[in-house]
């Protein structure tokens, strides 16, 4: 498949359909509060799989979240049936899955960590440095405090805060 950017490649409460792994660009996946877009949970890359999609169809659970293409994306989709067939039988697949699935634990737990015991000032100037292009962010505040984890009128206050000491 190849999506256009801002696709929603699924959304809260669906049932995985497949097993989705990544072949271009990224998909961006959002841990939702009252049907919004809060906290960027993490990004799946080219050659990764989506965990979510691996917890919904092993554990027959609807999506906790919402997957966002970041960019133009090119994905397969592994059909529930074949997915399963291959846990079964393909043994470089079964530890492709596990693989991958132990690597987002711990990026997650990077994430609790950031949100837990880092100033949002921290995290908020680590998010700027990492989207900034030419020294340019062109990110909204509500994409801003979904990257760091809080509320786009704490970003906003912090920014304005921010500029004032800096004199801009």
């Amino acid at each position: 498949m190849h999506l256009p950017r801002g696709t929603a490649v699924f959304h809260l409460g669906e049932a995985a359909k497949g097993f989705a792994v990544v072949l271009s660009r990224r998909i961006d996946l959002f841990l939702m509060w009252q049907n919004a877009r809060d906290i960027l949970l993490y990004a799946v890359a080219p050659g990764q799989s989506c965990v979510q999609t691996t917890l919904g169809l092993l554990g027959e659970d609807d999506f906790t979240g919402e997957a966002v293409t970041g960019e133009d994306t090119g994905l397969v989709l592994i059909p529930r049936g074949q997915f399963m067939t291959l846990m079964d039988s393909a043994p470089a697949f079964l530890a492709f899955v596990f693989h991958a699935f132990a690597a987002l634990m711990q990026s997650m737990m990077h994430v609790l960590e950031r949100v837990a015991f880092t100033k949002v000032e921290s995290r908020l100037a680590g998010a700027l440095l990492d989207i900034a292009q030419g020294g340019i962010v062109t990110a909204t505040q509500a994409e801003l405090a979904s990257r760091v984890g809080t509320a786009r009128e704490v970003i906003s206050r912090r920014l304005e805060h921010s500029s004032v000491r800096a004199g801009w």
